[in-house]
């Protein structure tokens, strides 16, 4: 499986403050959507969340989303290494992904770049 990069994910309570921030410490502009209630901005490395407390408290959950060349690769790269892929793959609006809980514990979001109509 080809890692191509890692986004942390940050919830945050007020999004344009920290739009604002993160736009000003990295001279990117935000990219933003929504999904499931929830307001997202990516801006660089970092994913910006907020919304309703119940959504972030899943959200609040995976540690980190990692680039990936595929995710079908991925996704068989997980299983024989020993993860469980709780969620997905699936599609979204910038590619498909999916949830895999690593055997120590952690949870991490595989997200590729390939976008299916």
């Amino acid at each position: 499986m080809e890692i191509l990069g890692t986004t942390l994910r940050i919830c945050v309570d007020d999004l344009e403050a920290a739009v604002a921030f993160y736009e000003g410490l990295t001279g990117t502009p935000a990219q933003r959507f929504e999904r499931g209630g929830v307001s997202v901005a990516a801006i660089g490395c970092f994913l910006l969340m907020s919304g309703p407390a119940s959504e972030l408290e899943v959200l609040r959950k995976v540690g980190a989303t990692i680039a990936v060349k595929d995710v079908d690769e991925a996704n068989a790269a997980l299983t024989r290494a020993g993860a469980r892929i709780v969620a997905g793959p699936v599609p979204t609006p910038a590619g498909r992904n999916l949830i895999a809980l690593h055997p120590d514990g952690s949870v991490f979001e595989y997200v590729d770049r390939k976008v299916t109509v």
